[in-house]
């Protein structure tokens, strides 16, 4: 007999930190399939979303820092992997951290500051909202609760 928690979402969860400089965010370039995105990746078992953060900034970018406040968390199922649960932090200011920043090598091979109004040239088209809106919430002082990138004003 079936049960209720047999239709409990069971999305998949990933964790990202949006560092901004000025007019600049912070974005990596993936080794497979050239793809730029914000430093973060997907939640562990037993991992909270935060400490998921840490982990995959050390692993990285070679940064030991906790994440800043929550900037978004957006719900985007996407439809080839099923329900997704996107969270971005704050990565606070790099100051001379900057000049730490040692990739892995494995999964990312560069990182830049990009111009916020040069995204598109960069990030897909899933991903593109979602770092636009942190930036916002990173200037604004809010958090934003989004679905596929945006503002869920239903509330």
């Amino acid at each position: 007999m079936p049960s209720p928690a047999d239709n409990f979402a069971t999305p998949r969860v990933a964790a990202g930190a949006l560092f901004v400089n000025g007019d600049r965010v912070l974005l990596v370039r993936k080794t497979y399939g050239e793809r730029w995105d914000i430093p973060g990746g997907y939640v562990d078992r037993g991992e909270s979303p935060a400490q998921a953060c840490r982990r995959e900034l050390r692993e990285e970018l070679g940064l030991d820092r906790d994440p800043g406040r929550l900037l978004v968390v957006d719900w985007a199922p996407h439809p080839n992997e099923g329900d997704k649960l996107l969270f971005v932090f704050s990565g606070g200011d790099l100051g001379a951290d900057e000049e730490g920043i040692q990739l892995d090598g494995e999964e990312l091979d560069k990182w830049e500051w990009v111009e916020v109004d040069q995204l598109t040239d960069y990030l897909n088209q899933r991903l593109q909202p979602r770092i636009l809106r942190a930036y916002e919430a990173h200037n604004s002082g809010i958090s934003l609760n989004l679905e596929h990138g945006v503002p869920d004003t239903s509330h």
